[in-house]
């Protein structure tokens, strides 16, 4: 794969890219904010949250840069914005699968955000057993020039999912990128294992709901 010479010219921009990051955490921050009001909204309304927890991180330029090369793109900052959508990234962990499109549901029906990409490795796993749901979203920033469009991956997954992707990463870079045949398989049973853990809990949520329903208990 050709790689891409890093002139004096990109070098500069390299470091112009220092106040583009502000941008992004700028994005970022308004994001965390957004998802922290839906968190209490729900907390307030049904009694608990069906998020269980949020971590972003900003991309490091390092990271950036290797994958333009991977991809091909010749490397200036309009290429960055325009392809790279994962600068910025947040991933968000649920207790249900049903709370994670709900809260989908709930985003392309906001104003303030604007989903543009959805894909969906819950419904279609990846061959490697991944699952979960990833959306590339554009959140608006009102700066002196007028209001600028960020991007950002969000990542949504149940703790079990979140469990097999951790657990996935360590063992990757563990063997280098390069696993065992016997140890994927072992991987893909796991990823089914997950899956059949959350259509359980699943079940057994919609179970208890019913019993306290009609024994006259509070609905959440």
């Amino acid at each position: 794969m050709q790689k891409w010479q890093i002139d004096e010219d990109f070098a500069k921009q390299v470091e112009n890219f220092k106040a583009l990051p502000a941008l992004y955490r700028h994005a970022l921050n308004e994001l965390e904010n957004k998802i922290d009001i839906i968190r209490t909204e729900w907390q307030v309304r049904d009694g608990f949250s069906p998020i269980e927890h949020v971590k972003s991180r900003i991309k490091e330029p390092k990271s950036i840069v290797q994958k333009m090369e991977r991809k091909g793109y010749e490397l200036n900052l309009d290429n960055m914005e325009q392809y790279i959508h994962d600068i910025a990234g947040m991933r968000i962990v649920c207790a249900f699968v049903k709370d994670i499109y709900r809260l989908v549901d709930h985003l392309c029906a906001r104003e303030d955000i604007r989903v543009l990409e959805i894909k969906d490795y819950i419904a279609h796993p990846k061959p490697n057993g991944y699952q979960s749901l990833h959306l590339i979203v554009a959140i608006p920033l009102v700066l002196l020039d007028g209001t600028r469009w960020v991007k950002a991956e969000m990542q949504l997954r149940t703790l079990a999912m979140d469990f097999w992707a951790s657990m996935e990463h360590i063992l990757y870079y563990k063997f280098d990128k390069q696993l065992p045949s016997h140890v994927a398989e072992e991987l893909k049973e796991a990823a089914r294992a997950a899956d059949e853990l959350d259509q359980k809990m699943l079940r057994l949520r919609r179970e208890i709901l019913e019993l306290s329903e009609g024994s006259g208990g509070n609905k959440s």
